[in-house]
């Protein structure tokens, strides 16, 4: 097969930061027979990859007036497109995509000129890098359209490329066969290496050599779990020999960053059989390599899972992992590694700290009272306790504080200034009165609040007195 191939000027994620004059030919040579070996390897393949023409309403929902305008713009110049990976399985499953990628036989340059030619804008050039270029059409929709490619040497993490025109070559470097399909702007469906078989049997296989593929990019470990509860009918269904090469790749999770990871593994805990592929994961090995301890708290992920499974009821992706951990130590080497967000990592400490029963004659007043005495956001504190009360199976509890309206407290510090010897007393004043409040069911006035100010004081007097 003659394979043709493009070199970018953008060279510096091929040969270094060199102009391409000054490489060496040989560096180019070396690449090259990887590239016809490569090629001379490819897993088993359709010898005509067209296997359908749709005539769908999901095929053509996908046609805006832009897309229509980009499509013209392509043929105009003879280069060929097509709409590319996730969309086309989506489409398959007569699920209308909501989002299209979008391959062409067009190396970036070639884009580059004919857009420039047609005075349409073009945004986010950090893609450019990758093969990728976003056309802005009719200043309203953006689309991200990626030169056919070939990975030729690979860390794990990043790809050194050479574009190509050679669709089959492109579906190869994908992760998985129900991603490597095509569909031409004609309804055309382009599988080559048997993506839509693997569909029809809700299957999740790599594309050739499991291995192979994991290590061009060891994020795809994930990647394989979150399809899996996308496509999977059975949790438990798993090739074995796909299992045996994530045990031999595992460690390769070490070089990934902490952030793709925790994307990855936050769509798995929102996806379908979050609890087995979770521990399918672990069972790989995971633990070691993203920021979980050595012996996870397995038996309170699985009881936190029925809860959730029991009362279908769903649980935020934090909440799930955290359940996992131990203590607030557990919480934040965990937060070193896969860097939550602020709201998560305070969640996820919020949790581990409050997730002992709490006895008390009122349920809900320390609840109550949290709310009241947060330093921060109301609106975040609630949240908080809301995931607290699912995270411990207190569904009663749940919906009576989903239901409450937190009053408006008729008491502040201004008015209590002339009462105290120090205003740092008045934090603490608030908090007493507070906790009255809460005990009256909110029923206390002001007045009725303000005469228990004085003994409040005396109270907090004599601990001072106390303590020295």
């Amino acid at each position: 097969m003659l394979i043709t191939l493009t070199v970018t000027r953008h060279v510096k994620y091929i040969f270094g930061r060199l102009p391409l004059h000054i490489v060496k030919r040989h560096k180019f040579e070396e690449r090259w027979k990887r590239i016809k070996m490569s090629n001379a390897t490819l897993p088993p393949c359709r010898s005509d990859p067209v296997i359908m023409k749709l005539d769908t309403p999901e095929f053509h929902s996908i046609f805006t007036p832009e897309l229509n305008t980009l499509s013209e713009l392509f043929k105009k110049y003879d280069h060929e497109i097509r709409v590319a990976g996730g969309a086309v399985r989506d489409i398959l499953r007569g699920m209308r995509p909501t989002d299209l990628d979008f391959a062409t036989t067009a190396t970036p340059e070639q884009m580059k000129e004919m857009f420039t030619k047609e005075n349409v804008r073009m945004v986010n050039s950090n893609g450019e890098r990758h093969g990728t270029i976003t056309p802005r059409i009719n200043d309203k929709e953006n689309f991200e359209v990626t030169s056919l490619r070939v990975d030729v040497v690979t860390d794990g993490r990043h790809a050194e490329v050479l574009f190509t025109k050679d669709w089959k070559l492109d579906a190869n470097r994908r992760d998985l066969t129900i991603n490597s399909m095509f569909l031409g702007f004609d309804g055309s469906v382009y599988d080559y290496f048997y993506g839509y078989d693997d569909l029809k049997k809700r299957k999740v296989a790599f594309v050739g050599d499991a291995a192979t593929r994991i290590q061009e990019d060891y994020l795809r470990i994930l990647r394989y779990f979150r399809f899996y509860g996308r496509i999977a009918e059975n949790p438990h269904n798993h090739d074995e020999s796909t299992i045996q090469a994530i045990k031999d790749t595992v460690e390769g999770l070490e070089v990934i960053s902490g952030e793709r990871i925790w994307a990855e593994w936050a769509k798995i805990l929102t996806g379908n059989f979050y609890r087995e592929l979770s521990l399918k994961m672990l069972e790989c090995g995971l633990a070691k390599y993203v920021g979980l301890p050595d012996k996870p708290d397995i038996e309170n992920f699985e009881r936190v899972c029925k809860r959730a499974l029991a009362e279908n009821i769903s649980f935020r992706p934090i909440t799930l992992i955290t359940s996992l951990l131990k203590n607030q130590n557990e919480v934040m080497d965990l937060h070193a590694r896969l860097k939550f967000s602020a709201f998560e990592r305070d969640l996820a400490t919020f949790l581990v700290e409050h997730r002992d029963d709490i006895t008390c004659e009122k349920p809900l007043k320390p609840y109550y009272l949290m709310v009241l005495n947060t330093k921060g956001k109301v609106k975040v504190m609630t949240e908080y306790i809301i995931e607290l009360l699912k995270y411990r199976g207190q569904f009663d509890l749940l919906k009576e504080f989903e239901n409450w309206t937190l009053p408006r407290f008729p008491v502040g510090g201004s008015m209590l200034r002339s009462h105290v010897s120090h205003p740092k007393q008045i934090g603490n004043l608030l908090s007493a009165l507070k906790e009255i409040w809460v005990d009256s069911d909110f029923k206390l006035t002001q007045d009725e609040l303000m005469k228990e100010v004085p003994r409040i004081v005396s109270d907090i007097e004599d601990r001072i007195v106390e303590n020295k």
